[in-house]
C-alpha cells in the first residue's frame, strides 16, 4: 500500500495530465489509480484531484497576492499545480498545515527546478500564516 506522499505524487500526475494533456478528470484519475503510487490510497488521490480542481479560483486568489512580480499564469505549470493542491489541503483543513507545506516542498524538489522547493515553501508559509 502506498503512503500519503506517494498518493500526492499520483494526484499531481493526474492534475498535470488534466492541465497539460487536456485529459478528462475521470480518465486522469483512472490512469493515476493504476500507478503503484496510488495503491490503497485511491480515495485520497480522488479527493486531492477533485478538491484541487473545484477550488482553483479560490486557490489562485489566495496565491496571487503573494507572488512578487509574477502572475499565476507565468509560474511553471508544475509549481502552479503543486501550489494549488497544497492550498486546497490548507483550505480543506484535514491535513496539518506543516505537513501540507512540507509535502508540497518535497514534490517541488522532486518534480520541478532546483529553486522551486524554496519558492513553494515561501509562498505556502505566507498562506499558512494568513490562515492561522
Amino acid at each position: 500500500m502506498a503512503g500519503r506522499r506517494e498518493a500526492r505524487e499520483a494526484a499531481l500526475q493526474a492534475l498535470f495530465a488534466i492541465d497539460v494533456g487536456r485529459r478528462d478528470p475521470g480518465e486522469a484519475l483512472t490512469e493515476a489509480f493504476e500507478t503503484p503510487n496510488a495503491r490503497g490510497q485511491e480515495p485520497f488521490v480522488k479527493q486531492l484531484v477533485l478538491g484541487t480542481l473545484e477550488h482553483v479560483a479560490r486557490s489562485d486568489e489566495t496565491i496571487a497576492p503573494l507572488l512578487k512580480d509574477w502572475t499565476i499564469e507565468r509560474l511553471p505549470t508544475i509549481d502552479r499545480l503543486i501550489l494549488r493542491m497544497a492550498v486546497y489541503e490548507l483550505i480543506d483543513g484535514q491535513t496539518p498545515r506543516a505537513v501540507a507545506i512540507n509535502e508540497a516542498v518535497e514534490l517541488a524538489k522532486k518534480y520541478s527546478t532546483a529553486d522551486s522547493g524554496r519558492f513553494v515553501n515561501g509562498v505556502l508559509s505566507r498562506v499558512g500564516q494568513a490562515r492561522t
